[in-house]
């Protein structure tokens, strides 16, 4: 038996520059992001079973003969990628419920890349981030024909709070946040994470998004310089300026596609920023899920009175990506 354990991540800056076409084409050679791994995990356990049959456990249950019978897009092509054919279990879990698909977190990354993990370690193979990362992108976007980026893939495998580089040439540089403890501790304090409530397919505004990224240049441009600033307001102890940087993030972020924001997001943020939030931002491709905010703790009281209608979701930076946590 197997047990991976692998995080879910929440991205601060630089979505969409993650996307082939930007950092192809980047004046800069490059696009860049920076993340966190998060305290919130999947877990996939992989089990050798007595008969010839596969058994794939997740919101759904499915017991079949051979692999191109597993529904599970996911699973069954990471299964095609292992080269395990049959007499295999493979259960799915989550700290967040399973029928929350698109809710901005990485889940289905996490869950790509997990799977894959747990895979090779059952077959006595150690594959390093990197490889898992690249695995679950193309299983993601070549083999489900998903537009998106890759930022997700790398930053649940390699874990920790980093900035990522996407090179022109196809390579992906990973540098971890390097700042003066008491600076990081302060960005993690004053950070608030509420969960709107809603559950979307991010699949039409993330197909908006890459078919359009030719004329978002500019906006995706700014999103890089973006990342350059916060890293070094970090490093300053500059930590406010994060806030303010969500904000105009933010502003670019909702002109990206139709469906990013909602009326019952814009008043969920301007309601957080009357209460005294200097930014935020609705994590992954926007339209729902979970809202980031940048709150000075003298004011988190009043923003979590003013979203008391959304449950808040305590959170950490997580330092550890994907992993086997048992084997036997």
């Amino acid at each position: 038996m197997i047990i991976s354990k692998t995080p879910l991540r929440c991205s601060f800056f630089g979505g969409g520059t993650d996307f082939k076409d930007y950092y192809e084409n980047s004046r800069f050679g490059y696009g860049s992001t920076i993340s966190t791994a998060l305290n919130m995990f999947v877990y996939i356990t992989v089990n050798r079973k007595f008969d010839d049959k596969i058994r794939v456990v997740y919101s759904g249950n499915e017991l079949v003969d051979s692999v191109d019978e597993v529904k599970h897009n996911i699973i069954r092509n990471a299964l095609k990628i292992t080269g395990i054919e049959k007499s295999i279990e493979v259960i799915y879990m989550a700290d967040i419920p399973l029928s929350s698909a698109g809710i901005g977190l990485a889940s289905s990354s996490a869950l790509a890349v997990g799977v894959l993990n747990a895979l090779h370690a059952y077959k006595g193979e150690h594959v390093s981030a990197e490889t898992l990362a690249r695995e679950a992108c193309h299983i993601e976007i070549d083999c489900l024909g998903q537009r998106i980026g890759i930022q997700d893939q790398f930053a649940v495998a390699c874990g920790g709070f980093n900035q990522y580089k996407y090179n022109r040439d196809g390579s992906v540089s990973v540098e971890p946040i390097i700042c003066k403890k008491e600076n990081s501790d302060s960005l993690k304090e004053n950070l608030m994470l509420f969960f709107t409530g809603l559950t979307r397919d991010s699949r039409k505004i993330l197909n908006e998004q890459q078919q359009t990224i030719a004329q978002k240049m500019d906006g995706l441009d700014n999103l890089v310089l973006a990342v350059n600033r916060v890293y070094q307001d970090l490093v300053d102890g500059s930590v406010d300026n994060w806030g303010y940087e969500l904000d105009k993030a933010w502003q670019i972020k909702k002109r990206f596609a139709s469906g990013v924001s909602t009326p019952m997001i814009d008043e969920m943020y301007s309601s957080a920023k009357n209460a005294g939030a200097l930014g935020g931002k609705i994590l992954g491709a926007g339209g729902g899920g979970f809202m980031l905010l940048y709150v000075p703790a003298e004011r988190q009281a009043a923003v979590e009175e003013a979203l008391k209608d959304y449950r808040k979701v305590d959170f950490s930076f997580e330092p550890l990506g994907s992993r086997i946590i048992f084997s036997d």
